[in-house]
């Protein structure tokens, strides 16, 4: 199962700029404006966001976010869990002392009154007193058809709990260095969902990112033999969030792909009609949870693939 109906989305309570995710997060700017002002128009953008996906029939849970502590980032959870159809919820080693505040029990309580099935919650945090990371579908972007995990690393991805959840999932993992420039000094790509997506048919794929040929040719490699078309972005479109997608189905089996409006003002006609070709495309306007927060749509969503209980 590639796509779910399902998601899970928080509404922010303290969005703003985290200081501690700024160092290796390039996308992310600081602003003149109160937190009482951000904050709002982060909610405005959620909530508008929400009616979108909501319109077309797909199934949104939102969750509140928790006041105290405050959670700059929590607008993003599919950095600290992960779900699967076998009932398993993967709990994640997070960079930021802070954003480590975001894993939070009642979440996956309020999932279970809703009649999910969970039947392990496998927590890997114990990776963070090591300080090895692997922050959920942030730092790796999954072909689950083809059960292979796509991740470039960085100082958010580390190979041994990915090489662990590898093992765990029985999943093939492709590992690759990613790279972009920033102001004269090249960097790693902080997570693979910036410079990539994967859906049902297509992938879309900033190559000109990854700098050694064997790895890029690996890619490649991996997403033809699954059977996907692979679409190249271009460095300034992945700057623009073009790679950060997230392809989700509806109960009537309609597919869409979900980007912002940033992301889809970025592309040219032709990459439009090719997604358009296999989904709908939705793109809501947040940009200010991509200024401050340095993320995009895609990191807003969170994928619900637990079964549902049957009585």
């Amino acid at each position: 199962m590639q796509i779910t109906s399902t998601i899970l989305m928080v509404r922010p309570a303290n969005f703003g700029f985290n200081p501690e995710t700024a160092g290796n997060n390039f996308y992310q700017k600081s602003d003149g404006r109160s937190p009482e002002i951000i904050n709002s128009l982060a909610q405005k953008e959620f909530d508008a966001f929400v009616a979108m996906l909501r319109d077309q029939g797909v199934n949104v849970i939102v969750e509140e976010d928790s006041s105290m502590p405050a959670k700059p980032d929590a607008v993003f959870p599919n950095n600290w869990f992960s779900t699967h159809p076998d009932g398993k919820l993967i709990l994640y080693p997070m960079y930021s002392p802070i954003r480590r505040q975001e894993r939070r029990i009642d979440l996956i309580e309020n999932l279970i009154k809703r009649k999910f099935v969970v039947n392990d919650v496998i927590d890997l945090s114990f990776f963070e007193d090591d300080q090895q990371y692997l922050e959920g579908t942030g730092s790796m972007v999954l072909d689950h058809h083809s059960k292979t995990i796509f991740a470039c690393f960085s100082e958010r991805t580390h190979r041994i709990p990915l090489d662990y959840l590898g093992k765990l999932l029985g999943y093939n993992i492709v590992g690759f260095h990613a790279k972009q420039e920033n102001q004269g000094v090249l960097s790693a790509i902080y997570h693979t969902n910036v410079m990539m997506h994967v859906g049902t048919d297509l992938a879309i794929v900033c190559l000109d990112s990854i700098p050694k040929a064997s790895e890029k040719q690996a890619v490649q490699k991996s997403l033809t033999q699954a059977g996907k078309k692979v679409v190249p972005i271009t460095t300034k479109q992945k700057f623009h969030f073009a790679g950060n997608m997230l392809e989700v189905g509806n109960d009537g089996g309609e597919k869409f792909t979900v980007m912002s409006e940033t992301a889809l003002d970025s592309l040219n006609i032709g990459q439009i009609q090719l997604i358009e070709k296999y989904s709908t495309i939705i793109s809501p306007s947040i940009p200010t949870i991509e200024k401050l927060g340095g993320g995009s749509a895609r990191c807003m969503m969170a994928e619900i693939f637990l079964p549902k209980a049957t009585n």
